[in-house]
């Protein structure tokens, strides 16, 4: 095993595996490409972290489907768009948003790893509306497990994972360490579960 590479602890049970997420964003791709518009360019936008990594391999299925069209690629850091800022002790850490073309006009594909409460998504169209106003912002994720806090809903997903709210789900990628995968929890071990 790889310094640096994550362990999956043995009560970890894999519900989407790496094969899965592959085959889902190839899905996704071929989707978001049925319902486009010539007329309006398509960016794909990630949600830092997980959803930064997904979003680079859909725009790679994208350009591998369609070569001739060009697509505009972006990360959004939403730390400060959070909600919940107030309540963390910690000081949050800001790794940047990334966004090097305007966002007015665009076909903005919101991209992230797990769809829960919905706040995550209410702070990345926050900080998206802060850069421009785009044609449209169509939201596409890897896993769905509902419980939904907000009127956000998905036009692409990965894969509907029904879940307890008191569950707790955990991606892996290998930008991240790897392996591919989405797991869940047997109890809240860790910060940042969803």
């Amino acid at each position: 095993m790889g310094t640096g590479e994550t362990v999956i602890p043995d009560d970890w049970k894999v519900v989407i595996d790496g094969e899965t997420i592959q085959r889902s964003l190839s899905r996704i791709a071929y989707e978001i490409l049925e319902r486009d518009d010539s007329s309006v360019p398509i960016a794909i936008v990630g949600i830092r972290t997980a959803g930064e990594f997904l979003a680079q391999r859909l725009l790679k299925k994208l350009q591998e489907i369609d070569p001739s069209k060009n697509y505009a690629y972006g990360v959004i850091d939403i730390t400060l768009y959070r909600d919940d800022l107030s309540h963390s002790a910690e000081q949050p850490t800001i790794k940047g948003t990334e966004l090097d073309f305007s966002i007015s006009g665009q076909r903005i594909i919101l991209v992230d790893d797990v769809l829960f409460t919905g706040r995550t998504v209410r702070a990345a169209l926050d900080a998206i509306i802060d850069f421009g106003r785009p044609d449209c912002v169509e939201l596409a994720v890897l896993a769905d497990r509902g419980h939904r806090e907000l009127p956000i809903r998905p036009d692409y997903v990965g894969k509907n994972l029904p879940t307890k709210k008191s569950e707790f789900v955990r991606v892996h990628l290998t930008e991240m360490g790897g392996p591919d995968g989405v797991y869940l929890l047997p109890s809240p071990s860790s910060k940042g579960e969803r």
